[in-house]
Formats: C-alpha cells, sequence, structure tokens
C-alpha cells in the first residue's frame, strides 16, 4: 500500500570475513589483557608467560568476537533483517564460551542468557552509549521544524485546557470578564477604569488662603513664576483649584 513505509532492502554480508576481522580486533584484547595478568604475577615468569599462563584469556576473549561476529551476521543473512535479535543470538554463543570455562551446563545457558539479554537490550535501545545516530540524509534544521510541528498546539486549544487566567488571555476576555462579574455579582464593569485616586476641587477659601501666602512671600516687584507655587502645591497633594 501507498500508505505504508517500505522496509530498507538488506545487502548480505560476508560471514566469515567480519568474523576473521573481529576476532583479530578481540584477540589484540585479550592480548592485552593478558599482558596485564602476567605482569600482576608474583613470580617471574618472563615475558613467554603471556601465553604459557594466561594464553587462555587470549584465546577467550578471540573467541567470544569471532562467534558472536559470525552467527549475528550468518542470523542476518538468513532472515534478511537488521534488528536486534541477530545481537542476541550473538550474545548467547559468545556468553556460552565464558560458561564453558566452568565446564558445566548450567553455567553455559546461565552466561549465554546474561549476555545475549545486555546485548540485546543494547541494540535495541540504539546500538551506541551516546544514543541513536542521526541519519545523515535528513537535515538537522528539516528534523527539528518536524518535530516542533508535530507537537505544536494551537492557541486556542491551549487556552480551552488550562483556562483563562492571569498571562492567559483569549482576545474578548475583558467583555467576557465584565459578563461573568455583572452575572454573578450584579455589578457593572465600566469599559474604562476610573483613576485611583480622583482629583477633589479645592474650596473657595483654601485657595484664598494659599493666594495671601503666595502674595506675602512674593515680591510685587517680581513677575510671579511660571507656573505659581500654589498650583505647584496644590498639584503636589492631587488637588485641583476651581
Amino acid at each position: 500500500m501507498a500508505g505504508q513505509q517500505e522496509a530498507p532492502m538488506y545487502h548480505p554480508q560476508d560471514a566469515l570475513k567480519r568474523a576473521i576481522n573481529t576476532t583479530m580486533v578481540t584477540g589484540g584484547v585479550g592480548l592485552f589483557t593478558s599482558a596485564v595478568q602476567n605482569t600482576l604475577q608474583k613470580q617471574n615468569v618472563g615475558p613467554w608467560g603471556i601465553f604459557t599462563r594466561s594464553g587462555s584469556t587470549i584465546f577467550l576473549f578471540a573467541a567470544m568476537g569471532g562467534s558472536y561476529e559470525f552467527v549475528k551476521t550468518a542470523s542476518a543473512n538468513l532472515r534478511t533483517k537488521e534488528d536486534h535479535w541477530n545481537s542476541v543470538y550473538g550474545g548467547f554463543a559468545a556468553g556460552s564460551l565464558v560458561g564453558f570455562r566452568a565446564r558445566t551446563f548450567p553455567a553455559m545457558i546461565g552466561y549465554g542468557v546474561a549476555l545475549a539479554t545486555l546485548l540485546g537490550v543494547f541494540e535495541y535501545s540504539g546500538g551506541s552509549i551516546a544514543g541513536r545516530i542521526a541519519d545523515p540524509n535528513v537535515d538537522e534544521y528539516d528534523r527539528r521544524t518536524a518535530l516542533r510541528k508535530n507537537f505544536r498546539s494551537p492557541g486556542e486549544e491551549t487556552i480551552a485546557e488550562l483556562g483563562e487566567r492571569r498571562g492567559i488571555e483569549a482576545p474578548g476576555f475583558a467583555e467576557r470578564r465584565r459578563e461573568r462579574i455583572k452575572q454573578n455579582y450584579g455589578i457593572d464593569v465600566p469599559v474604562s477604569q476610573a483613576s485611583a485616586s480622583p482629583t477633589t476641587p479645592l474650596s473657595q477659601e483654601m485657595s484664598s488662603q494659599i493666594s495671601v501666602y503666595y502674595s506675602a512671600i512674593t515680591p510685587s516687584a517680581c513677575p510671579p513664576a511660571s507656573p505659581p507655587v500654589y498650583q505647584l502645591v496644590a498639584l503636589s497633594q492631587g488637588l485641583s483649584i476651581q
């Protein structure tokens, strides 16, 4: 169907070649580990002790790496699919070699299941400690834009879910607020609120007293200041002169 996404085409791989390469890599790791073990020995056994005393470590590392890669690649070729189950099968084969050193069948099964579970979960979660590797064919800006579009909600839907409150106001909030207050409390809220501290008119007697005080402190020869002092005093007290 057109709506279904087609699975990527699998390309068979050379299981033997990959197993040999992995065996050489893990064998080198085993050689280094054997050298460390030989160095930590209390007796001086010489450099050949890497192979004579702890040579089984080299063989174990090489066999685990080779068996894991061979079984994993062979499973992928047979199933024509790359998924975490291939790592499960390869991990079981490698883990059973660890249990083989104990020479008991339960140890082989136990180590095999443990390593298969560990590698299967690791591969299923992305196969990388840093997470899934980004697709190099997809632009990072386009990917982030698509994520934002997928998880973006309209403003009307957000307001409908959260409700109108302080900081979340839809268009027409003031009109709806006045209607709710009138419906619940019977109070008509004016469209434009009056000033919180309205000015009160100055009485005639106080105005005349301010005029006398101003004429007493201002010489007649000097022109009055602009604006007069009594107006500044009245304005500072929130008063208006009639």
